[in-house]
């Protein structure tokens, strides 16, 4: 049983974890852009490992504790986390950026608001408003980007046009499958009252074994991993674009002798399943203590916070569309955010209020 965890450190670990993870994320995919396979894989693993000793029996350690959501749900939690993990990762194969994947997964108020709507929600008119525009920003973005693929990759090339198309189909079928494992996860936690630290065991150890059929895949990727250079190597080059050159400058100085000899690849992956952890840890606890939607809203903030550093540590130029793509992405989040967190929660307090006083005074005129 770990101690509560403050307000203040979730947001550390979802801010501190979760950022630092695109860092080193985009890092890899500027290496080897097929690597997404091979990074769930370890994010998996080590995540399972990391909290496996969270589940230990009192008393008897090393065995797990019988847990208290039956495990054939977890099971379906497990498979659902796997298969949104990998359509996300795997849509960097289509020539999606890392800005723009960003962007894109922006696109989950929508898709909560549509899970919520068949879940029988309501929503107000500044909510509905907030996805609209939240909605035309993302079509925006992917325009935008669409056409910065298309001038360094030759314009007219067909296949580049309908690998984009594809990825941008994988990233909104992944936020559908997001939403509404979203609201399952919420619901299991209201109804058997479930630690988030069990929720981090078992969505993680019952996905390593849907890896098996992959394993061919995961070898190959990881070969290609290990012939990358070293960082000191990359660093001596004067080929490697200013983005890359300042990571390796980073990450040297961190590690010092370590990072000149270990290939830049495995560094970078062994750095990013830890930064998952902790970025999966505050995930987690929001969830556990907070709705869906507030989820959404801070993650949707967090967002914003990587691609600004993914923009400025990777040198990415942003086109007049892009800019005006983003501001309507996260700026209809914080409109969202408001309405949702503040505005509404204040109204129901004040009818609330009102309704409470009429009460006395009906009872005090009786008297």
């Amino acid at each position: 049983m770990l101690p509560p965890v403050s307000p203040l450190s979730t947001i550390l670990l979802i801010f501190g974890g979760c950022c630092s993870n695109v860092f080193t994320l985009e890092a890899i995919i500027k290496s080897e852009p097929s690597s997404g396979l091979l990074i769930t894989f370890f994010q998996f693993v080590f995540t399972a490992l990391a909290s496996y000793p969270t589940q230990f029996s009192p008393g008897s350690p090393y065995s797990v504790a019988p847990p208290t959501v039956p495990l054939r749900r977890w099971a379906f939690i497990a498979a659902m986390f796997f298969s949104i993990n990998m359509l996300n990762n795997w849509a960097f194969a289509f020539s999606i950026s890392v800005p723009m994947h960003i962007i894109l997964r922006s696109f989950s108020s929508v898709t909560t608001m549509i899970m919520g709507v068949i879940r029988g929600k309501r929503y107000s008119a500044l909510q509905i408003l907030s996805v609209v525009l939240l909605t035309l920003g993302v079509l925006v973005s992917a325009w935008a980007d669409s056409e910065g693929k298309g001038k360094s990759m030759s314009l007219g090339n067909e296949a580049s046009s309908s690998d984009f198309s594809t990825g941008l189909a994988i990233l909104l079928l992944a936020q559908l499958l997001s939403a509404w494992m979203g609201a399952y996860v919420e619901d299991t936690y209201t109804m058997y009252k479930a630690s988030w630290t069990e929720n981090l065991f078992y969505s993680h150890i019952f996905s390593l074994p849907l890896f098996l059929p992959l394993s061919r895949s995961l070898r190959e990727q990881y070969v290609k991993l290990a012939a990358t250079p070293p960082l000191g190597l990359q660093e001596g080059s004067k080929q490697q674009s200013l983005g890359a050159v300042s990571v390796s400058g980073i990450f040297l100085g961190i590690l010092g002798n370590t990072g000149e000899s270990l290939p830049q690849g495995i560094l970078f992956l062994l750095v990013n399943v830890i930064t998952q952890l902790a970025c999966i840890s505050g995930v987690n606890l929001l969830s556990s203590k907070s709705s869906a939607v507030t989820v959404t809203i801070i993650l949707n903030i967090r967002k914003l916070v990587s691609f600004i550093i993914s923009t400025l540590v990777f040198g990415h130029e942003l086109s007049a569309k892009m800019v005006l793509g983003s501001a309507l992405v996260f700026g209809s989040g914080a409109l969202y955010g408001f309405e949702t967190s503040w505005r509404l929660p204040a109204a129901r307090r004040r009818k609330e209020a009102l309704t409470n006083a009429k009460a006395v005074g009906s009872m005090e005129k009786r008297r």
